[in-house]
């Protein structure tokens, strides 16, 4: 199959591709992540990919837009993660399938589901769903079966790895999570 994967990073889609490959599909990539957080983050993440792209010999499409203030409004008074990341999932997903229809690839998938920190099921609904609307196909795959992989080949690499998804919700979600371990008595 040819199949349009939408890429969050460059260490993510390490295995993801690796596997897409080996079972002979044809992968194109789109980096569309209007969620992320500050632009300095954003500047790494689309560098880091650049990198990855060239060692991999991996065709990839750059939205080189800062979504930051769209993302923001779609997910104020949503804050939480329960609410706001399946925002985020469409605001990355919806653009991914319209994308693939257009562009006539057979299927689309996301790194998203290579990552242990994002809701699966959900992942896979909002994708099949769309799928459903543009006539087209989600590829499912549980990626995250190569995690260790992934992380062993991106530090051989030598890639950037980011430590929080990238929106500004869950960056401050980790420093609280660091501010509590700090603070234990």
């Amino acid at each position: 199959m040819k199949i349009l994967l939408h890429v969050c990073c460059g260490p993510c889609t390490v295995y993801p591709l690796d596997f897409l490959r080996q079972q002979g599909h044809e992968v194109t990539g789109w980096f569309h992540n209007p969620n992320i957080h500050p632009y300095r983050e954003f500047r790494r993440r689309i560098e880091a990919l650049e990198d990855f792209a060239r060692q991999k010999n991996f065709q990839v499409e750059i939205d080189r837009s800062y979504g930051l203030r769209d993302f923001l409004r779609q997910v104020v008074f949503h804050e939480e993660c329960s609410s706001r990341c399946g925002l985020c999932y469409d605001m990355r997903l919806l653009p991914t399938a319209e994308r693939a229809a257009a562009q006539g690839f057979d299927a689309f998938t996301s790194t998203l589901l290579y990552s242990k920190y994002q809701n699966h099921s959900l992942l896979q609904s909002k994708g099949q769903a769309l799928a459903l609307e543009f006539g087209n196909h989600f590829f499912y795959h549980d990626f995250r079966e190569g995690w260790q992989h992934g992380i062993d080949e991106a530090i051989a690499m030598n890639l950037y790895r980011q430590p929080y998804c990238g929106c500004i919700y869950s960056e401050q979600e980790r420093y609280d999570k660091k501010m509590r371990r700090n603070t234990k008595p």
